[in-house]
């Protein structure tokens, strides 16, 4: 359902409705059919990814707010990486979105580099953003779909500052890597002052508590630059003598 036109009073109505919904007792008729429906479109989500991904090559994903704005630094942060990345020898995937995701598109874009967008269909601030190749643009409806093609064609992960659902991808791809479920493939962060507070707290709470391991905090890498980011990326593949055409 589409709330971007719903008047406050229309848009409280509808969110009780549903929540009445999912308390509501179905028979098997409506469980089959609803549920049937749901299954044949993640099948058809993860067969379209898995068909447009599978042959990019080397690419790192770049995660980030869709909310940040082209003047802010973040911004030209995240194009200037996306560009030394391409320059490099990677491709760039992001959320295929405004914000930080064009960011990283426009800088794959200008190098001629593969820009892949993994779009997500929202009620509201995401559309697709115009740098993204056509052939390597996907519409997800579903988060655990687009998630996994994230960690399964990615390379490497460049973290700019953004909100839940930048916090949602790279502690899904630390979560991935901790448990190894995937390789440990190089998550870096970037911007000392705005990711610090949630590192004191990883050290100070989750690992005094020992609900993390001393180790868990070697599996990400804060930077402040650039250039920085690019160099994590480099310096994991060169210690394999692997260059972007593995």
């Amino acid at each position: 359902m589409d709330n971007s036109n719903m008047g406050d009073g229309s848009k409280k109505k509808a969110h009780v409705e549903k929540i009445k919904k999912a308390f509501k007792d179905k028979n098997w008729n409506e469980i089959k059919s609803a549920d049937s429906w749901v299954i044949f479109k993640v099948m058809s989500e993860f067969v379209e990814g898995f068909e447009k991904l599978a042959k990019i090559g080397p690419c790192v994903s770049i995660f980030g707010s869709a909310r940040t704005q082209p003047e802010h630094k973040y911004y030209k942060m995240a194009e200037e990486i996306s560009a030394k990345l391409v320059r490099h020898g990677y491709g760039v995937i992001t959320g295929g979105g405004p914000g930080i995701m064009e960011a990283g598109n426009k800088g794959a874009h200008s190098e001629k580099g593969k820009s892949v967008g993994l779009n997500i269909d929202l009620p509201f601030e995401q559309n697709n953003n115009i740098y993204i190749d056509q052939d390597k643009l996907i519409n997800f409806d579903y988060f655990f779909v687009r998630k996994v093609m994230f960690v399964r064609y990615s390379q490497g992960f460049i973290v700019m500052p953004g909100g839940f659902g930048t916090l949602d991808e790279m502690f899904e791809a630390l979560t991935l890597i901790q448990t190894h479920k995937i390789e440990k493939f190089p998550i870096v962060m970037v911007g000392k002052d705005y990711w610090g507070g949630l590192v004191d707290w990883l050290k100070n709470v989750l690992l005094k508590e020992k609900n993390i391991s001393e180790a868990d905090l070697d599996l990400f890498h804060v930077v402040e630059t650039e250039e920085e980011a690019v160099d994590v990326i480099d310096d994991f593949y060169n210690q394999f003598k692997l260059s972007p055409n593995f």
